[in-house]
């Protein structure tokens, strides 16, 4: 048995049956079968969308296949090739990837919490050869050059993965297993990697701009040439600005924003961490001067923020939930994944006939959910919007200079 027979072609109508057949299979309904494509030949076919839930596909051939937004949970794709292939905004939550080559794959927005992407290898018993290798033409379980910016990978099993100059930008690696892998020259610029263990990882020369380690495991990585610019690492137990403890600062402007500024005391904390006061969830933070301060994850549901300055602020995966920015700078903070659902992000008036608009020029938005903001007049200018979530006409109102989606 040759290695090319390994691989069994299909045809294309005969592929629709069986997704079709699969999807009655999902459903419970009469004359449903799970998808057995193990060993098949889809190179370049289009999947895009299709739910492949729990479907057989170790061993497949899928090399520039068009998977985009398809539904892979639970799949068995055990040394598939996925090279060059198009998995943008996939799901493939708890998948079985090990061994499969994801070279030059685009998995941007991708879901593949729990997935396995150790290494592995097929052997398949021939009468004529005995047991063989079904081979790709680089090594399996490889990531090199893929695109993984904004992926979802907590708690992927990802040890000894070799993803030589892949892209990682943004993506949630908390609780990810990376020991033993090859990231060198990996881009891994603001991503989480919170309780992450990197162990024996090979670093090096990667870029982890922003990158939160907090609770990672380096022991014994190789970070030579790493640019570990801007880095989180896990809070202090407590901040103090001129001798006063962050909390009791937060406290006191709360004090001057009820008693309209004839108590307490306005608060200036740039670059402070937040994340040792912890839930500011409906806290007075109106006009909070902050620029550059850290909120990373945290709960600010409906809190008050208008006129606050948190230019450059750490916003990314906070929860604004219905908070009131208006009128708020937000001139290159970063956003991405914040819930900012029904958040108020108008004009503030200050003053008879005078209005400050949200600033949000050059903010990082990526993946945030926008999803029944008022974004009326904000400034969008240079906003980096991709993969964020809005409804129809959230963003009408607002000044943007990118082409909105039909």
């Amino acid at each position: 048995m040759t290695q090319q027979t390994l691989i069994k072609p299909i045809d294309r109508t005969v592929l629709v049956e069986v997704v079709q057949a699969h999807a009655r299979f999902l459903k419970g309904a009469p004359g449903g079968r799970r998808a057995n494509l193990s060993y098949v030949d889809l190179r370049n076919f289009d999947l895009d969308g299709a739910d492949l839930t729990e479907a057989d596909l170790s061993g497949a051939r899928l090399q520039s296949a068009l998977l985009k937004k398809a539904i892979l949970d639970r799949a068995n794709l055990f040394g598939a090739d996925l090279r060059e292939a198009d998995l943008r905004g996939a799901s493939l939550e708890r998948a079985d990837l090990r061994g499969a080559c994801l070279r030059g794959a685009n998995l941007s927005g991708a879901r593949l919490v729990g997935c396995d992407l150790r290494e592995g290898a097929i052997a398949l018993q021939s009468n004529k050869n005995g047991f063989q290798l079904l081979k790709h033409e680089k090594k399996p379980g490889e990531l090199d050059y893929a695109i993984l910016s904004g992926a979802d990978l907590q708690g992927a099993q990802m040890s000894g993965a070799r993803a030589v100059a892949a892209d990682f930008r943004d993506a949630d690696l908390s609780g990810a297993a990376l020991n033993g892998a090859k990231l060198k020259n990996a881009c891994l610029d603001g991503a989480d990697l919170s309780g992450a263990n990197l162990s024996r990882a090979d670093l090096v020369g990667a870029s982890m701009k922003r990158a939160m380690l907090a609770e990672a495991d380096l022991s014994g990585a190789d970070i030579k040439d790493a640019d570990l610019e801007g880095c989180l690492r896990a809070p202090p137990p407590t901040v103090f600005i001129d001798d006063k403890p962050l909390g009791d600062i937060i406290t006191a402007h709360e004090r001057w924003c009820d008693t309209g500024g004839v108590e307490g005391a306005a608060a200036r904390i740039a670059q402070a961490d937040l994340r040792t006061v912890g839930d500011l969830s409906f806290r007075r933070l109106t006009a909070l001067h902050a620029p550059g301060a850290v909120f990373f994850k945290l709960n600010l549901k409906g809190a008050q923020l208008q006129g606050a300055n948190l230019e450059g602020a750490d916003l990314r995966g906070a929860v604004l939930e219905g908070a009131d920015l208006r009128g708020a700078r937000l001139t290159g903070a970063q956003l991405t994944r914040a819930n900012l659902r029904n958040a108020k992000l108008g004009p503030l008036e200050i003053g008879a006939g005078k209005l400050t608009r949200a600033d949000l020029t050059r903010a990082n938005l990526r993946r945030a959910d926008l999803r029944g903001a008022d974004l009326t007049r904000a400034r969008l200018i240079e906003t980096d919007l991709e993969g964020a979530r809005a409804e129809a006409g959230d963003l009408l109102k607002a000044e943007i200079d990118l082409p909105l989606a039909s």
